[in-house]
């Protein structure tokens, strides 16, 4: 494995760096008190190459490879989660879904303009009684000549209001559990479909999340991902790549928390020393360093194994794990380490705190991870094989994925 970045990701992390300095960090406090950000920003990732910076160029992206991605989604969450957020949704379960599971027609149709930043995408799996059960979805999806009539809802969607296109998940045939759930490409103009964002969110505030509705939405058969039957496939492999990006995002994350801290620590003085002199202090920090260079190297090694092609729920799994739990402890030190300021929101890092939560919950709870790594080192789970291969970098149009 390689440990070295190229002279083009090098550069990719300092086109980020510079544009969350000059263009998120000066607002993020304003766009977390109001409850979202500068729509202008969407335009800005597009003029950048940020908003299909993994997707081949034939098909309007970037064409770098999935740990472009990953410095992506960290330089963006040392920004704000809400921001690496909308990109994970965007790229990591949406655009490349469509990559693996896509016809050429919907890849044109969707994944260019989504690529090129014209059109947001976004995934909606999660329901108010299927959340870590996919199985306990109430969706439906009943097939009536060239058209699925699509009934039910989904909750906790990030980017609901925002989106134009959502890959969501629904039963065509309820009697089959796993192996009856369906994928299709739902836009927001279809009839019968609306939205209705979340309000007092705990954090990520800056973030769009609420639930989208399907009121007998009228989805043409083309819109179908996938065969009748593959949406739990499609959905786990979605996953793979959301779970990928929460994790680098979490690196950004402890970035931002040892920055905050470090320089903190170095100008506030107690008992007539910087409190960096103090020990426990110092213990703190060291945590934070640990944190960011394990999580790293937990989300790279995924990252080379998605250039390759092999497979990698079981090490996607640890890393999303392992690196929101360093971030969450990371924040939570952080606030320590500013003493009552930390408690104020004078400095960032109550709202690193608050951020910190949720990547411990979705896409995969700390306490499923936990279950998924045990059953993996028991021998109890083995991964089948998908019948889709994953995509391979450098990514070729042709190739049959």
């Amino acid at each position: 494995m390689n440990f070295e970045f190229s002279e083009e990701q090098t550069l990719l992390r300092k086109t980020v760096r510079g544009f969350v300095n000059e263009e998120i960090l000066p607002y993020i406090k304003e766009w977390d008190a109001t409850g979202g950000f500068d729509p202008a920003i969407w335009k800005r990732l597009a003029e950048l190459g940020l908003m299909g910076v993994c997707v081949p160029e034939a098909y309007g992206g970037s064409g770098m490879d999935y740990n472009a991605l990953a410095i992506v989604c960290e330089e963006l969450e040392r920004g704000d989660t809400a921001f690496r957020t909308a990109v994970s949704v965007h790229i990591g379960l949406n655009s490349m879904t469509l990559m693996q599971w896509g016809t050429e027609e919907q890849k044109q149709k969707y994944l260019v303009p989504q690529a090129k930043g014209e059109k947001i995408g976004a995934f909606g799996l999660t329901e108010p009684g299927a959340g870590s059960d996919v199985a306990g979805m109430s969706s439906s999806a009943t097939r009536e000549g060239d058209y699925y009539v699509l009934k039910g809802q989904k909750t906790w969607i990030s980017l609901c209001d925002v989106a134009d296109h959502f890959i969501v998940f629904a039963y065509t045939d309820k009697s089959k559990k796993h192996h009856g759930i369906s994928a299709f490409i739902v836009e927001r103009t279809m009839e019968g479909f609306s939205s209705k964002a979340i309000k007092g969110k705990y954090g990520i505030r800056a973030g769009n999340t609420g639930e989208i509705f399907f009121d007998d939405i009228k989805v043409p058969v083309e819109n179908r991902l996938g065969e009748e039957g593959e949406g739990f496939k499609i959905a786990m492999a979605a996953l793979d790549n959301g779970r990928f990006t929460v994790a680098a995002g979490a690196a950004g994350l402890i970035m931002a928390c040892l920055e905050a801290s470090v320089s903190y620590s170095l100008d506030r003085k107690t008992f007539g020393k910087a409190i960096a002199d103090h020990q426990l202090v110092q213990q703190m920090i060291a945590k934070m360093e640990a944190g960011l260079q394990m999580s790293r190297l937990l989300v790279y090694k995924v990252g080379e194994m998605k250039n390759k092609g092999i497979r990698n729920t079981r090490e996607t799994s640890m890393a999303k794990w392992q690196a929101c739990d360093f971030a969450n402890q990371a924040a939570d030190d952080a606030v320590q380490v500013h003493g009552a300021y930390g408690y104020s929101d004078e400095y960032p890092v109550a709202r690193y705190l608050r951020n910190s939560k949720a990547p411990v919950i979705y896409e995969g709870t700390r306490e499923i991870h936990t279950i998924m790594q045990a059953e993996y080192a028991l021998g109890r789970r083995k991964d089948k094989a998908l019948n889709k291969m994953l995509p391979k970098w450098p990514f070729e149009v042709d190739q049959k994925i």
